[in-house]
């Protein structure tokens, strides 16, 4: 009998072993092991750079994302290359396209603004092309930042005012066709865009607005690839979210890569949208930063949002407080965030021996299989 005891012992203990070290999924039978994720996600930065963030990714953990190793991918100068966009070639992971943010004062006339690939083995530009912004656009204070892609197409959008949607040759970055929508101007602030994971369509958000100021009311479009490509604007569908006004803006987005949800980042929440029906599934507010972006794992069970954060820094102005890029984890089957965010910037800011703040925006990543 006494043997029998101490071996029920032993099994209740490894039982409560195994049980502390899973994470328990209320909607199945059973206990699943925690899915970890290891990758370099590229954020595009206002100074002329990508940072190249190893990270591990533990849901489990109080802070679930960690920061492994920080490197950059240069393209320019911040007076010449200030980009929020990364996009990585879904024909090549080793290709990244880019475009910038505001025009390259260098060259003459002022409204002209830059259209890359980086080699992301290397680090190096392999093109850089200088793209016109349209004459319709009469306010340019801030221009590419979100972009998609068809297998051939390389398409980035603009926030000018009017906006507009390029389609660009992948090989040559050629500029085929520049498609705006049915609005006035005044009547928007900002569109970004993404195509889905099978690239059929290509997906708007687009912020409303009263005499050019946000309104909180953002128009979500599902438009059509083929069409796009030949450089007509093909609604499939069309539904609106709302926000608060002067609070709520949208900025990038994807797709999970099963395709079922647009991650749609929103400044001060972020959304998650049904992407067949444009349903809203969720609304997470942030307490913390601003939220510019969103990309999922890659089975689609968590999002990685970038946010711009209000960090404490010794080195402002007697100790003032500085914006920081970090990154923060969201489970998309719990529906809210999980642990707290960690910096993609500051860390390697200070290495380099830059000062003041990072603003990050975009990001995209390669995930390690």
């Amino acid at each position: 009998m006494k043997k029998l005891l101490i071996i029920g012992a032993c099994l209740i203990l490894a039982v409560a072993f195994y049980l502390s070290h899973t994470t328990i999924n209320s909607k199945a039978p059973t206990a699943i092991a925690a899915a970890k994720y290891v990758g370099t996600l590229y954020v595009a930065g206002m100074g002329g750079h990508f940072a190249a963030a190893d990270v591990e990714i533990d849901p489990s953990a109080a802070k679930p994302i960690k920061v492994t190793k920080l490197d950059r991918v240069v393209i320019g100068t911040k007076a010449t290359h200030p980009t929020h966009d990364a996009r990585i070639d879904v024909n090549d992971s080793t290709k990244m396209y880019w475009s910038t943010y505001i025009p390259d004062k260098n060259i003459e006339g002022g409204r002209t603004l830059h259209v890359g690939i980086s080699d992301l083995k290397t680090g190096n530009v392999i093109k850089d092309v200088p793209i016109k912004i349209a004459d319709r656009a009469t306010w340019i204070g801030a221009n590419y930042c979100a972009s998609g892609q068809s297998s051939t197409m390389f398409i980035p959008v603009m926030m000018t005012d009017e906006a507009y949607i390029d389609v660009l040759d992948k090989k040559t970055l050629e500029l085929k066709h520049r498609v705006f929508l049915p609005y006035k101007k005044g009547e928007t602030k900002f569109y970004h865009g993404i195509n889905s994971p099978d690239m059929k369509e290509f997906m708007v958000a687009v912020n409303l607005a009263d005499e050019g100021k946000p309104n909180g009311k953002i128009d979500i479009i599902r438009l059509d690839m083929a069409a796009l490509e030949k450089g007509e604007a093909k609604i499939l569908k069309q539904k609106q979210v709302t926000g608060t006004p002067g609070k709520t803006l949208t900025f990038r987005q994807t797709y999970t890569p099963d395709g079922n949800y647009i991650l749609q980042s929103g400044a001060d929440r972020f959304f998650l949208i049904d992407a067949k029906s444009l349903k809203l599934i969720d609304e997470e507010m942030l307490n913390e930063g601003q939220n510019h972006d969103a990309m999922a794992t890659p089975d689609s069970k968590y999002v990685v949002l970038t946010l711009r954060e209000m960090v404490e820094s010794s080195e402002g102005a007697e100790g003032k407080d500085i914006t920081d890029g970090t990154l923060l984890l969201y489970d998309i089957e719990a529906k809210g965030v999980v642990g707290t965010s960690s910096s993609a910037c500051y860390q390697c800011h200070r290495a380099l021996g830059i000062h003041g703040n990072s603003v990050l925006c975009g990001l995209d990543g390669n995930w390690k299989k």
